[in-house]
């Protein structure tokens, strides 16, 4: 009774883990199977010799989505025959920590097996959660794995911070993301290789470049549009002329069988693209800070392409005009004076008429301070005054400057 009760258990172990997402089930398992981040896990980086040396200390993750925080999570702790705890910064309460870190303590002393404690969205965490922690990060007991889209320095308890390694994980780049779609391809026990599958290269690229770098979301892409294209469909091939060259497509009828991923069946997978972009967060800032950096060197292509990916992403409108004015007097200044009253005119604009034609003064806005000529001038003489003011004795207003509307009083 007992082994069947084990044979029906394993049965729903196996089928529960073929209806995960295909993102899941080609996770990498070793370091080798890792695509990407060769600047922290290449042949004798520091974070790839810790693992292989099982010298890891607690670490922190950060990345944008789809970037491997949890799958290196997993590969860390199957290389270091570790128990793998894996908690959620949104729903994990102070109880819940109390009982992992016992648990993780008695695990130590009893067996002498390490723990891995891996806490996604680690920012989501309050003070008193990441505190709790800190004792057994510091003693050893546990190794903490914490994984955020933000930056760790300002969203992570500092303490926890500077008991840990902070790495930081990249999108995956296009060529990368196509190689994990062939792998997926042509893995029969995890992935889609049972499927009959011919991929078009157009369909290819348009799925890993609309990915964003974001691998799960191009493989479960890759997994829809397999799973819902029927097979048997026209293939568009290129037939030959007399001379040996490429002459116009032909339609032939492929293989019974065969799913033909086309371009289209990639749009439609894929839907519309999603810029990974936080208003509070990293990508706000990187993304103002290049539409900044663009306008003062001239670069309206530049400018006016950060500027639609703020819009696309939601970014407040507003927020945008204020930061144009902003320009027009700090960087353009004394250089075109025209150049302020345009940007006061933009921001005035895009509060008379919103969104979306909000875009189209702040695009104009935009292209005139990429071409005007600029001049630091007005604020680099504040900046000096200040630090006058700030690093020497404060000056007394001259008598022949000063308010002599008023006579003075001889007698006080």
């Amino acid at each position: 009774m007992q082994d069947l009760f084990a044979k029906s258990e394993a049965e729903n172990l196996e089928r529960v883990s073929a209806a995960a997402p295909l993102a899941a089930r080609m996770r990498p398992r070793t370091l080798d199977e890792f695509v990407g981040q060769e600047h922290i896990l290449a042949p004798g980086k520091l974070l790839r010799r810790a693992i292989e040396a099982d010298r890891l200390p607690s670490l922190i993750i950060s990345g944008p989505p789809g970037s491997g925080k949890t799958t290196l999570a997993y590969v860390i702790a199957e290389m270091t025959h570790s128990e793998f705890i894996r908690l959620s910064g949104v729903e994990s309460n102070v109880a819940e920590m109390r009982k992992v870190v016992a648990a993780a303590a008695n695990r130590l002393r009893t067996s002498g097996r390490k723990t891995i404690v891996f806490i996604d969205e680690i920012h989501h965490f309050n003070k008193a959660q990441q505190d709790i922690l800190l004792p057994d990060v510091e003693s050893g007991n546990l190794r903490l794995i914490g994984a955020t889209t933000y930056n760790p320095y300002f969203y992570v308890n500092s303490a926890l911070v500077s008991r840990s390694l902070v790495f930081r994980l990249e999108p995956l780049t296009v060529e990368q993301l196509e190689i994990l779609i062939d792998r997926a391809l042509a893995d029969s026990e995890r992935g889609l290789g049972k499927y009959n599958v011919k991929m078009d290269a157009e369909a290819r690229r348009h799925l890993a470049k609309l990915s964003d770098g974001d691998a799960r979301k191009c493989l479960n892409a890759l997994e829809v549009g397999v799973l819902t294209t029927p097979s048997g469909g026209i293939v568009s091939v290129p037939s030959k002329s007399p001379r040996g060259k490429p002459d116009a497509p032909i339609r032939v009828a492929p293989a019974e069988g065969v799913i033909h991923f086309t371009l289209q069946v990639a749009e439609e997978s894929i839907q519309t693209k999603a810029v990974v972009y936080d208003k509070k967060g990293d990508a706000h800032y990187d993304t103002i800070s290049a539409f900044i950096k663009s306008m003062r060197a001239s670069d309206e292509k530049g400018a006016i392409y950060w500027l639609a990916k703020m819009l696309h992403a939601g970014e407040d409108f507003r927020f945008i005009a204020r930061r144009i004015v902003i320009f027009a007097s700090e960087d353009v200044g004394l250089a075109d004076p025209e150049a302020l009253p345009l940007a006061i005119a933009a921001q005035h604009a895009v509060e008379f008429v919103g969104m979306p034609e909000a875009r189209i003064p702040l695009a104009h806005a935009t292209a005139y301070m990429c071409r005007a000529k600029k001049s630091r001038e007005a604020y680099e003489s504040l900046a000096a005054a200040t630090d006058e003011i700030e690093s020497e004795q404060t000056a007394q207003v001259p008598e022949h400057l000063k308010n002599k509307h008023f006579p003075v009083n001889p007698e006080g």
